[in-house]
């Protein structure tokens, strides 16, 4: 894990570019993408004139008015480059790990290791960094590990370029020995520039987060527990006696978030492959009759089942989830339930959806009655449909034709 070269690339304001991309007059524009009532990420246009992220669109129409606002809530085209983006890493890496739509981490340690290889039989000494060095770090030639991470550099620098290229995309990235390193310095420059983390600088990185929930692997939960303890700061965390924070977060949550406080991360990147499950969702003010409610998963439902045709495998589990608002606890409820799908509709996956809409839908609404009684009032705002437990199609299985038919074939000359 210590020679390790970890990239991690960062995708600049990523559904503003996916919609630049489709519609190329925007370009030069300030727009927002919409979601409800708030501007969910905005192109650099907009942010000169004040728009943020998160910024509800009132607010947002009154620090720019001429802000263009684009429908962000059918997320098909943002996932679809998604992938794309983690594919063309995949042809440089075997080993890109997803990390939602707009990130990835790339571990380049094979790469940079030939490429050291093919410097030390040159005989060449000279080596040039590719974008910033993190805190402008004077960079020693003689140290192997400084040495590997410049390379890294320049491979990361080649993978921004092919993305930009192939697809149209500009982003960040942070190049580091582990993963934790390289996703906290990724971020340093902005937009569309790359630093790299020498190992000399760790610390004055985790140093310089202002709360220990900026910590990636410390969520909302364990930051409020530690907090509760007097725990604020990555300096509070690495200070506090390891023997209470493993008293009152367990021994491996607690180590686990210690190391990470030191910069420490041995967590290999794993290959994301396909999805392992397909799933959307709407969300709204209310929804409060079942007409509504059958109207609103049937929408879902042609979506994903065009997503689930063009992936090419047949889900075997569905799952539907709901959110309750509930005006005696004056707070909502979120629940769910799941069911196999029937065999006889598992072999119609793969062809035309438009049969499985109509069977779907009966399962269900059969599923959302099992979490509501229709006969009281109730007010939804939040309903989601997830197909699971992917499987191939079954023509290359054994006991179908197809499988029997690969076994056949002989290579040629074999004399039979």
């Amino acid at each position: 894990a210590g020679r390790r070269v970890i990239a991690h690339l960062d995708l600049d304001c990523f559904y503003a570019q996916v919609e630049m991309i489709r519609h190329p007059e925007l370009t030069d524009k300030p727009l927002g993408v919409q979601q409800k009532n708030l501007v969910v990420t905005c192109n650099y246009e907009a942010r000169k004139r004040g728009v943020k992220k998160l910024m509800s669109v009132k607010d947002a129409k009154e620090m720019c008015p001429q802000l263009i606002l684009v429908n962000g809530e059918d997320l098909t085209p943002y996932r679809e480059m998604s992938y794309k983006v983690t594919e063309l890493l995949g042809e440089f890496c075997p080993l890109v790990e997803r990390l939602g739509f707009d990130e990835n981490f790339v571990d380049i340690t094979e790469v940079v290791e030939k490429r050291l290889k093919e410097l030390q039989q040159s005989g060449c000494s000279g080596v040039c960094v590719s974008g910033h060095v993190y805190n402008n770090q004077a960079i020693d030639l003689q140290d192997t590990t400084h040495v590997r991470l410049i390379i890294g550099s320049q491979i990361a620098e080649e993978l921004r370029e092919a993305v930009c290229t192939r697809l149209g995309l500009t982003g960040c990235a942070g190049i580091a020995s582990n993963k934790l390193l390289a996703k906290l310095v990724s971020g340093t420059f902005k937009p569309n520039q790359q630093t790299v983390l020498l190992p000399e600088s760790c610390q004055e990185l985790v140093h310089s987060l202002d709360h220990i929930q900026k910590v990636p692997g410390i969520g909302y939960k364990t930051a409020k527990r530690l907090e509760t303890l007097g725990v604020r700061s990555v300096c509070d965390l690495q200070a506090f006696p390891a023997a209470v924070l493993e008293k009152e977060l367990g021994v491996s949550i607690a180590q686990r978030i210690q190391k990470l406080s030191y910069g420490e991360d041995d967590s290999p990147v794993t290959p994301s492959g396909p999805p392992q499950s397909f799933s959307d969702e709407d969300s709204f003010k209310k929804c409060s009759s079942e007409v509504e409610v059958k109207e609103k998963i049937e929408q879902l439902l042609r979506s994903l089942l065009d997503r689930i045709y063009r992936d090419g495998r047949q889900p075997r589990t569905i799952r539907l989830t709901l959110r309750q608002f509930s005006a005696t606890e004056k707070g909502f409820h979120r629940e769910s339930r799941q069911c196999p799908i029937p065999p006889h509709l598992i072999h119609r996956f793969g062809k035309e959806s438009s049969n499985l809409i109509s069977p779907l839908l009966d399962v269900l609404m059969k599923l959302f009655r099992k979490m509501i009684d229709v006969d009281l009032p109730f007010h939804l705002t939040l309903l989601s449909v997830c197909f699971s437990n992917l499987k191939d199609l079954p023509s290359s299985k054994k006991g179908s034709i197809g499988f029997y038919l690969k076994q056949m074939s002989l290579p040629s000359g074999s004399g039979k």
